[in-house]
């Protein structure tokens, strides 16, 4: 009769994925409302010394807003339908009021949307980071040393890691 009161493992494994998904959104999307409230058009917010390679326009601090609201809406996207497949974990099934009753096909297809809105608001917020550094290090076009050494960690590092969790979400999509 004991066995009436256990969760399949699946269940637990997929009920933690999501709270990691959501969590990591969460923290993104704080440090996304972070870099909304920098106001790039501050000229005393930057280290550039030559003039000349000001990235200080209007086009870069329109470019700044649009990532961080583009990777916003992809977090909060991801983090809803994490949010909603958890609640489909906790609806019973009529005949067992301690299983679940989940389409498998379903929580794949959620699953793998939520991962699609996480990678797109990551990719989204290195863009922004790509921008901001750009402000306060200088342009890339300068060629400015800095700029260049923050950014080419950041464009290689991320992506990197971006690629690894889509392998990852794509073997568990199809298992």
């Amino acid at each position: 009769m004991s066995h009436l009161h256990e969760k399949p493992l699946g269940t637990t494994i997929h009920i933690s994925a999501l709270d990691g998904i959501i969590h990591v959104n969460s923290i993104f999307t704080l440090a996304v409302f972070l870099g909304l409230s920098w106001n790039p058009n501050d000229p005393s917010n930057t280290l550039i010394t030559d003039p000349s390679c000001s990235s200080l326009n209007t086009s870069i601090a329109e470019n700044i807003v649009a990532f961080h609201v583009y990777s916003f809406s992809s977090f909060l996207f991801s983090s809803l339908v994490a949010l909603g497949l958890k609640q489909a974990f906790r609806i019973p099934a009529h005949y067992d009021s301690y299983r679940a009753l989940i389409h498998t096909s379903g929580l794949r297809f959620g699953m793998l949307v939520s991962a699609i809105g996480s990678v797109s608001g990551c990719a989204f917020l290195m863009l922004a980071l790509v921008n901001v550094v750009q402000i306060k290090l200088g342009s890339l076009s300068c060629g400015s040393s800095h700029a260049i050494a923050a950014i080419v960690p950041l464009v290689i590092l991320v992506p990197s890691a971006l690629l690894i969790y889509i392998v990852f979400v794509l073997y568990a999509f199809t298992r």
